[in-house]
C-alpha cells in the first residue's frame, strides 16, 4: 500500500511539473515573435546566408543581440558572444595526372584531390586491402604512398567513409607516409557528385599544421575494375597544380544561462542549430537567385532563440548553453570546430537539442531523427503531444542516414546523446525537394499556425530536459552507447 502510494505521488509531481513547463512555455512563445525573426533571417537582405559572407555577419550580429536582450550570458572567452571558426577557401587543382606505368588518370575523370595542396611526388607504393590503423603501422610505409580501399570494408554508407578517410590519414602521416590514395567504389554517391562538391572552391576548417595538409587521393574505381593496376604496380607519379588556399574566419554564437538547482546546474544542456544557408546560386523558373533558407535553417536557428527568451526568463535546473553554428552546409564544420574548442567541458554536457530540417509534408507531427535513441523518448513524446501533435522519427527513410547528416553528429560521435528536432516528415517527397536548397524556400511559404505550435513543442521539451530528474542518455546497444560510456565514466 505504501509503495503504491509512492508510486501516485510521484506521477502525480512529475504531471504537475509538466504542467508548469507547458505554462511557462505559454509565456513567452509568441507567433509574432516567431514570425519577425523568420522574416529577417530569411529576407533577401542576407542574401542567402553563405558561409563566408556579409549577410552571414549580419544574421550572426542579429543573434547576438538577441541573446543579450533575452538575457543570455556570454563566456568569457567570447565576451561579445562570438565563437571565431578558423576556416579557409580552398580553390582544388586546375590540372593534374596520376601517371601508373603506361596509364594516364586524369583529374576529376579519373582521380579527385580531397586534402593538400599542389603535389609533385614520384614514390613507391603500399597497398593495404583497407588499412585499418594497425595495419598502418605495422607495414613499412615511411617515404611511401598508401593505397587502400575507402571505408572498412564493412560499411556501405559512403557518407561514413570520409570519417574513415581522416582516420587513416593521421595514422599514414604519423607512420611517414607520402600520401594517402583510396580506390573509391560506391553507387550510393556517384563519382560525378563527388566531382561536383571537390572540384572548384571549396570551404573547409584550418587546422594549422594538421592532417589536412597531408594529400589524400580519390581514384574512381567502378567495378574495382582498376584495383589490380595498384596492387600489382611498385610505383606511382602525381603531378597536380593551380590549387590556392585562402584563410578567413567566420563565427559560432554562444551563450548560456545558468541552472537553478544546485547540483543539476553542473550539467548543461545545449540547444543548437545551424544559421548558415547556401547563398546566392542558379536562378530558378521567376529568376530568383537567393536561396533564402527559412526552412533550412531559419526555422530551426529561431527554435534556439524562442528556447533562449523562455530559458532567459524561466531557468531550468540544468543550465542550458546556446549554440548556433557557422557552416553547416560546407560539411558540419562549425559543430566540428565547437566540440573541439568548447568552453564547457564536454562530460558536463548531457544532452544536445538539435534543431535542422530541409522542410515538412506532414503538419500532424514533429518529427525527431533519433526520437527512439535517448532515454528522453517518452519526455519528448509527452511534449510533443501536448500541443495536440504526434511524435515522428525517421524511420520511413533511415537510408537517408539523417542522423549522421547534421551538426547533432559531431557531439553524438563525442558519446552526447543528440537528436534533431525538425518539422513534420513522414517520406522524402516532392513537398520536401520543392524547397530543399531552393529559392523557393521562403517566409513567405511557411505555415505559420503551424510553426507556432511546432515552437511551442520543441521550448517545452527542451525545458522538461533542462529538469528531468534522471541524466538522459544514449539506450543501451545504440552505436553511441560505448562513446557516451567512455565520455561520462
Amino acid at each position: 500500500m505504501k509503495h503504491l502510494l509512492f508510486v501516485t505521488m510521484l506521477l502525480t509531481a512529475l504531471f504537475v511539473d509538466a504542467q508548469k513547463d507547458k505554462k511557462l512555455t505559454d509565456k513567452t512563445v509568441e507567433k509574432a515573435s516567431i514570425a519577425a525573426h523568420l522574416k529577417f533571417l530569411s529576407s533577401d537582405v542576407l542574401e542567402g546566408r553563405d558561409t563566408p559572407s556579409k549577410g552571414q555577419l549580419v544574421a550572426a550580429e542579429y543573434l547576438r543581440t538577441q541573446l543579450e536582450r533575452y538575457g543570455v550570458q556570454a563566456f568569457d572567452e567570447y565576451p561579445d558572444y562570438y565563437q571565431p571558426v578558423s576556416m579557409e577557401k580552398v580553390v582544388k587543382p586546375s590540372a593534374g595526372t596520376i601517371r601508373l606505368d603506361s596509364i594516364l588518370f586524369s583529374i576529376e575523370e579519373d582521380f579527385l584531390l580531397l586534402n593538400g595542396g599542389d603535389l609533385d611526388l614520384s614514390s613507391s607504393m603500399v597497398f593495404l586491402q583497407d588499412a585499418s590503423s594497425d595495419d598502418i603501422k605495422s607495414a613499412d610505409v615511411k617515404g611511401k604512398i598508401v593505397v587502400t580501399n575507402a571505408g572498412d570494408g564493412e560499411t556501405e554508407n559512403a557518407r561514413a567513409w570520409f570519417g574513415m578517410m581522416r582516420n587513416k590519414q593521421s595514422a599514414a602521416k604519423e607512420a611517414g607516409a607520402l600520401a594517402l590514395v583510396e580506390l573509391y567504389n560506391s553507387a550510393q554517391l556517384p563519382w560525378s557528385l563527388l566531382v561536383r562538391y571537390f572540384s572548384g572552391e571549396r570551404v573547409g576548417l584550418d587546422q594549422g599544421d594538421s592532417e589536412d595538409s597531408f594529400p589524400v587521393i580519390w581514384i574512381n574505381n567502378p567495378n574495382q575494375e582498376r584495383s589490380e593496376l595498384f596492387v600489382s604496380s611498385d610505383s606511382v607519379d602525381v603531378k597536380t597544380s593551380g590549387s590556392e588556399i585562402t584563410p578567413f574566419e567566420v563565427y559560432n554564437v554562444v551563450g548560456y544561462v545558468e541552472g537553478t538547482d544546485a547540483e543539476l546546474k553542473k550539467e548543461h544542456v545545449v540547444f543548437s542549430a545551424h544559421y548558415d544557408h547556401v547563398g546566392i546560386g542558379q536562378p530558378d523558373s521567376t529568376g530568383d537567385v537567393i536561396y533564402n533558407g527559412a526552412r533550412d535553417n531559419a526555422v530551426g536557428t529561431v527554435t534556439v532563440l524562442e528556447a533562449a527568451k523562455n530559458l532567459g526568463k524561466y531557468p531550468t535546473k540544468r543550465s542550458s548553453l546556446f549554440v548556433f553554428f557557422t557552416g553547416e552546409e560546407k560539411g558540419l564544420l562549425g559543430s566540428e570546430w565547437y566540440v573541439d574548442h568548447s568552453p564547457v567541458p564536454l562530460n558536463e554536457i548531457v544532452y544536445c537539442f538539435n534543431s535542422d530540417g530541409g522542410g515538412y509534408n506532414n503538419t500532424s507531427l514533429a518529427t525527431v531523427i533519433g526520437l527512439k535513441r535517448t532515454t528522453a523518448e517518452d519526455l519528448l513524446i509527452e511534449a510533443i503531444e501536448a500541443y495536440g501533435l504526434s511524435a515522428g522519427d525517421d524511420e520511413n527513410y533511415k537510408e537517408q542516414g539523417l542522423f549522421d547528416r547534421s551538426d547533432n553528429v559531431n557531439f553524438a560521435s563525442q558519446g552526447i546523446p543528440a537528436p534533431t528536432f525538425t518539422p513534420g516528415m513522414d517520406a522524402f517527397d516532392d513537398e520536401i525537394f520543392k524547397y530543399y536548397h531552393q529559392p523557393s524556400d521562403e517566409f513567405e511559404s511557411l505555415d505559420m499556425d503551424y510553426m507556432y505550435t511546432f515552437y511551442r513543442a520543441y521550448v517545452l521539451a527542451g525545458r522538461m530536459i533542462g529538469n528531468m530528474k534522471e541524466t538522459p542518455f544514449w539506450k543501451e546497444g545504440d552505436k553511441y552507447y560505448e562513446a557516451g560510456l567512455e565520455l561520462y565514466k
